[in-house]
């Protein structure tokens, strides 16, 4: 979602998004992307519902390319409010729209892409149809985003093959790992969690593989691996893009053999898991880079499961703000509504996670706005004429956005492109704005 189209939304009331959310529901996209020119001439692609498609030369591509001048994973395409998403997985030749290399944009429906020595057209087809949504314990959401991922995995749970979750931190992605478990055939088996980013790389194989007693100095007892501890279950490798290349290879080898051996062991032990990863790295990107294994990274993502970011379905903070409400003091509608719409305008590059701790101090008697600032809106008087819609809207927008940059900036020391960097927002929307209130 862009910066404008977040705009738009904040200022909603509390029970209009949940109702847009319930509406938008009944429309699915579905994006199509067809090769106009190029080796591929004619090949074609429609995705699944409100799916991403990828496009590259790699063998798992969404749509796969042969032109030679394309990267691996060069460009992912997925729908939006405004037209089709595009995002460059930092490819080495550039993804174009005419002569404006993109790095992360939205553009019109039917608009013409470069990569390489391909042209692609990518639109969407529409359907009008109303899909169940699964309820999962834990997710809680009324955006159509989300709904489709909780669709993702009640479909995956019974997917034999390792599966992948991408997100932001502080989206979710554990929670829906757990969700992938607990909705599959191993149910009530063990859920193993290793968080790669925080293991020491001389004890990557210990931790996976276990060790035995003298194994190394330290070894003083035997130690059983992760994938031993949950047989039958399933592992959960967290933060994948984090473990060190010098453990990628032996990873890869278990998965592919599917049996250890513990350190300074001398018996093999068959594995029966299931492998569910996560990370907030691009890892198609670090594929391109080199930096992470190709051949990992397909045994890895049988399958994936994209969480977006908080700030793409504000549409969700209202119920979000009740369930942790509920979750620790018991009640729900315990925030100002006020507090909550300024919450719907704020960043939160925390996401879900920041989200909580938010309304925690809210609880606790700190409502203060440092970390996401608020919204200031002015609501028809009493008596006298009354401000039209539109025009209150966009005064309330541009109080905002004058506030925000003017904190951003602040907090930058006016560093445009650190202030662009820390609100993930691109900079030259960015410089826009500081002209448009003369803060430049």
């Amino acid at each position: 979602m862009s910066s404008d189209d977040t705009s738009r939304t904040k200022k909603h009331s509390r029970a209009d998004l949940e109702r847009l959310g319930a509406r938008a529901e009944e429309r699915v996209v579905r994006l199509s992307v067809t090769v106009s020119r190029g080796p591929d001439v004619g090949k074609h692609v429609v995705a699944e519902p409100r799916a991403a498609v990828t496009v590259g030369s790699a063998e798992d591509a969404d749509l796969r390319l042969g032109d030679p001048t394309v990267s691996r994973y060069h460009l992912e395409l997925s729908p939006s409010e405004g037209g089709v998403m595009v995002r460059d997985l930092g490819s080495s030749n550039g993804t174009y729209l005419g002569r404006a290399r993109l790095v992360h944009a939205e553009v019109p429906k039917d608009s013409q892409l470069r990569v390489g020595d391909t042209t692609l057209v990518v639109s969407s087809a529409d359907e009008t149809a109303h899909v169940d949504v699964p309820q999962i314990a834990g997710l809680v959401t009324v955006s159509p985003r989300m709904h489709e991922v909780l669709r993702q995995v009640k479909r995956l749970a019974s997917f034999a093959g390792s599966v992948i979750v991408l997100g932001e931190t502080g989206t979710g992605k554990e929670l829906v790992a757990k969700a992938l478990h607990d909705e599959g055939p191993r149910k009530g088996k063990p859920f193993v969690v290793v968080d790669c980013g925080a293991l020491s790389p001389n004890l990557v194989e210990s931790e996976l593989f276990g060790h035995e007693r003298g194994a190394f100095t330290g070894a003083v007892a035997r130690h059983v691996g992760a994938f031993e501890r949950a047989k039958g279950g399933t592992v959960f490798l967290d933060e994948i893009g984090e473990l060190p290349a010098s453990a990628q290879a032996a990873l890869l080898g278990a998965l592919e053999r599917k049996r250890v051996r513990r350190v300074g062991g001398d018996r093999e032990i068959e594995l029966d898991i299931k492998v569910v990863s996560a990370t907030h790295r691009d890892l198609r990107a670090e594929v391109n880079r080199g930096t992470f294994r190709a051949d990992l990274y397909f045994r890895l993502a049988g399958a994936r499961v994209s969480i977006p970011p908080l700030r793409e379905r504000p549409e969700d903070v209202p119920a979000l703000v009740d369930h942790f409400c509920e979750e620790s003091a018991g009640a729900k509608s315990l925030i100002p509504d006020s507090l909550v719409l300024a919450w719907q305008g704020a960043h939160f590059s925390g996401n879900v996670r920041e989200l909580r701790n938010a309304v925690e101090r809210a609880l606790a008697g700190d409502a203060s706005m440092d970390e996401a600032p608020s919204v200031h809106g002015s609501a028809p008087a009493a008596e006298g004429p009354v401000t039209r819609y539109r025009d209150a809207r966009a005064h309330a927008v541009g109080e905002f956005e004058r506030a925000y940059v003017t904190a951003l900036l602040s907090r930058t020391n006016g560093n445009a492109s650190e202030a662009a960097r820390l609100a993930t927002m691109d900079r030259p929307y960015l410089l826009s704005l500081l002209k448009k209130y003369d803060l430049r």
